[in-house]
């Protein structure tokens, strides 16, 4: 009797099986995505640069090692609408507009044919020394490999603005900065920017919130570790690469190739 009763609980357990609904759970796909800043084709004089040669390996190494290199906006359009991004993607993103981006930049990214996406802030673009003319960020944007995203409006420190800020003007000040980054690149390059890059990786939920209401739809911070999900779109990480990313210290910033 005991053996029957031990089938006929088996064949429960089957038929309830049966009629429940399949609920797979899908480990989330890793993405590295990867901000860089300054390009130098010769000695590297700050920390925030990275050798031409050196971006040159890394983009070979990614390829060798079959990375799929994805834009930024076709990830944040995955992770919006619940779609898988591929797995074990890269994106690579710039910040600030510096003049390295057309001169040393810009032949790599045409010779490997990936997307970049460009974070500016509007107040250097043909005003600092720096930083790129209006018609090389055109001409940038015209190559079908750079999107041009926001950097905020002139880069400021929003902890150091809270602090000497009313509460009142700090938020008038904020989404000033967010506002009229957007107004500036959609007039003088007809560009909907709607993805920010955190100045100096500092946000919060106020921040997170005055973005959303000023029409962005997600945010980049510098916090060294990888998209693995779960994460608020306004705070996607990203690791900050330098001239130091060579070898074991780059592939650390990858998701592990174990596919």
């Amino acid at each position: 009797m005991t053996g029957v009763l031990r089938a006929l609980c088996g064949l429960a357990v089957v038929l309830v099986s049966a009629w429940l609904p399949s609920r797979s759970v899908a480990t989330p796909p890793k993405i590295a995505i990867l901000a860089y800043h300054r390009f130098s084709a010769g000695a590297v004089t700050n920390a925030m640069t990275v050798r031409t040669s050196t971006f040159r390996w890394q983009l070979d190494y990614l390829t060798r090692h079959g990375y799929p290199i994805v834009s930024l906006s076709s990830l944040v359009t995955d992770l919006r609408g619940g779609a898988a991004p591929p797995s074990h993607a890269v994106v690579i993103t710039v910040d600030d507009g510096h003049t390295s981006v057309f001169s040393e930049m810009l032949p790599v990214v045409r010779e490997y044919g990936i997307p970049v996406t460009l974070f500016v802030y509007p107040s250097a673009i043909s005003n600092a020394s720096y930083a790129l003319t209006w018609p090389q960020l055109e001409a940038l944007r015209q190559t079908g490999l750079v999107d041009v995203q926001s950097h905020t409006w002139w880069h400021p420190n929003f902890k150091t603005e809270k602090r000497r800020l009313s509460p009142d003007a700090y938020r008038a000040f904020a989404t000033k900065q967010l506002t009229a980054s957007r107004t500036i690149l959609r007039e003088r390059l007809g560009v909907s920017a709607d993805i920010v890059a955190w100045p100096f990786g500092i946000f919060d939920e106020e921040l997170m919130g005055i973005a959303r209401e000023s029409g962005y739809v997600a945010g980049l911070t510098l916090d060294r570790r990888l998209l693995t999900g779960g994460d608020d779109l306004m705070a996607l990480p990203r690791f900050l690469v330098t001239e130091h990313a060579q070898g074991a210290a780059f592939a650390a910033m990858l998701p592990r190739d174990d596919r």
